[in-house]
């Protein structure tokens, strides 16, 4: 990634990894997209290239960034969709130009229209935010048990029970934490 900035964190499902472009939201907060250029970054690491990316244009990612944390956070505790917020991620949705396309080893890709712009990129991260709070993919919308994290992300994993957003990180720091304590006990 460039230099002086955190790295991604990237998952399985575009639309929490996207709302994983701002973690630790209950601590002190990382902006993973501080800057349009970031957000070209986060969405060609993605399979999403866009040409250019205005301030104007970062604001819409980020007011879908938070839509889609506050729906699938309410999804997951099994609550009310918040109005504004569905509003949003249906706007952004509505707003792109994208078509689904068939690879020949039988994925499915994105494909942006020919001038490639932020608003089609958003649409798919819509477009998706919409099929896994709707339930209608595999698995189950769960929160990070961290504290300071609490992310909303899907868990594809056998038994449904995975408790942190991303093992390598906030996994990894909560068994950190629960064995430093044991430690300090001995």
């Amino acid at each position: 990634m460039r230099a002086g900035f955190p790295d991604f964190r990237l998952g399985n499902v575009l639309a929490t990894s996207f709302t994983g472009t701002l973690t630790e939201r209950q601590g002190d907060s990382v902006e993973r997209i501080p800057t349009p250029q970031r957000l070209i970054d986060w969405l060609a690491v993605n399979g999403l290239a866009v040409d250019s990316c205005t301030a104007a244009q970062l604001d819409l990612a980020r007011e879908l960034r938070e839509s889609i944390h506050l729906a699938a956070t309410a999804a997951a505790i099994q609550d009310a969709l918040p109005a504004s917020a569905v509003q949003v991620i249906n706007d952004r949705s509505a707003g792109g130009r994208a078509a689904a396309i068939l690879t020949p080893e039988g994925k499915r890709e994105w494909r942006l229209g020919s001038a490639s712009r932020v608003e089609d990129a958003l649409s798919v991260i819509a477009a998706d935010a919409i099929s896994i709070i709707a339930g209608e993919r595999d698995g189950k919308l769960a929160l990070c048990a961290s504290p300071t994290c609490q992310a909303a992300f899907f868990d594809t994993s056998q038994s449904r029970t995975r408790k942190w957003c991303d093992m390598n990180t906030c996994g990894n720091r909560q068994k950190k934490a629960r064995f430093n304590a044991k430690q300090r006990e001995t």
